[in-house]
């Protein structure tokens, strides 16, 4: 890669992953090398081409509607925990970690989380391990068909994930499943998003200038657009609404394990359409319990790598107990009692 060329786009392209599904090895290589392409220069892509469909992306977007249109107090019910899984009230976050910008005013939206189903019988969860533990769902009564709809969904993304997460593998001439073990017991989030119309006002945000933390993240927009991806220049580059497509981006971890050899590219979501707006993403990672050191097909002979190894399960805890302000709070309780 012509180093000229990283962060130098105007927009982010589509790459067709069909090929992926089949077993074409030529083909499949051809889409991981496009892949890496993407991935080294701007870290941002459109991923089409496949199997989910529109029906269950749709099914989501509806389900999530239905549960931020419930009352107050019947979405306080499954105020966020302790495991991250639950609701996340308006203005919850602030990225105070942001590598972007210095950000002091809390994101506009509110969203609710789903990680990977831990039961309360699990060993993880009975050890007190971080982030392990069941979800939250909404009672059935309330929102038919929510907990079905979701969990379809999810399990359907993970696919998806798992097959993105080994094209990035033969991309760097590994073998396809070289990365598989990371992602045996990965760290998952699907979060859905509601946008309100945001006021003008200086330095606020739907979303805040910011990179993920972890591995890859795969986004289902609705229409109203609002995602904006910043690129060397300095300028914010739309990200609008492509029919039948996830955006995919690098997260910082990814980032770091290839040695910064992938980028993981600044974002914001501006909601400025008149309308709400509602976003999907999952976030698919390594287990908690994986140690992420540099990949040595991405540290140049002779030199050494750019970061040291990282337990992912504290790298990532670190970013979520700085910027999430109900993390903050049980800190400080925890500090005076």
């Amino acid at each position: 890669m012509d180093a000229q060329e990283r962060g130098d786009f105007s927009e982010i392209p589509i790459l067709d992953v069909s090929p992926l599904y089949g077993d074409d090895e030529g083909a499949i290589r051809e889409t991981a090398a496009t892949l890496r392409r993407y991935l080294e220069t701007i870290g941002f892509l459109y991923v089409t081409g496949h199997p989910i469909p529109r029906t269950d992306v749709e099914a989501v977007r509806e389900a999530s509607k239905r549960f931020f249109a419930l009352p107050e107090e019947e979405k306080a019910k499954l105020k966020i925990d302790k495991n991250f899984r639950g609701y996340l009230p308006f203005a919850g976050s602030t990225i105070v970690t942001s590598s972007v910008a210095a950000v002091s005013k809390p994101n506009q939206s509110e969203s609710i989380f789903f990680m990977h189903e831990v039961g309360a019988d699990d060993p993880r969860a009975l050890a007190g391990k971080p982030l392990q533990g069941p979800n939250q769902w909404p009672d059935e009564a309330a929102l038919a068909g929510f907990r079905e709809t979701i969990e379809r969904y999810v399990q359907e993304m993970g696919t998806l994930a798992r097959k993105m997460v080994r094209a990035i593998a033969l991309s760097l001439g590994l073998p396809s499943d070289s990365l598989d073990r990371y992602f045996e017991q990965p760290t998952t989030f699907l979060r859905l998003l509601h946008y309100p119309t945001q006021p003008q006002e200086e330095g606020l945000f739907g979303s805040a200038p910011h990179t993920d933390y972890g591995f890859i993240t795969l986004l289902a927009q609705d229409n109203v657009g609002g995602l904006e991806v910043k690129n060397k220049a300095g300028d914010w580059v739309p990200a609008p609404p492509v029919p039948d497509s996830f955006v995919m981006n690098v997260g910082d971890i990814l980032a770091r394990w290839s040695n910064d050899q992938f980028v993981s590219t600044p974002h914001r979501v501006i909601n400025r359409s008149g309308r709400e707006r509602y976003s999907q993403p999952f976030f698919f990672d390594p287990s908690m319990d994986e140690t992420i050191a540099a990949l040595s097909v991405c540290v140049p002979a002779g030199t050494q790598p750019k970061y040291e190894p990282v337990l992912y399960g504290d790298y990532l805890m670190e970013r979520i107990d700085k910027n999430y302000h109900y993390r903050k709070k049980k800190a400080a309780e925890a500090a005076a009692s």
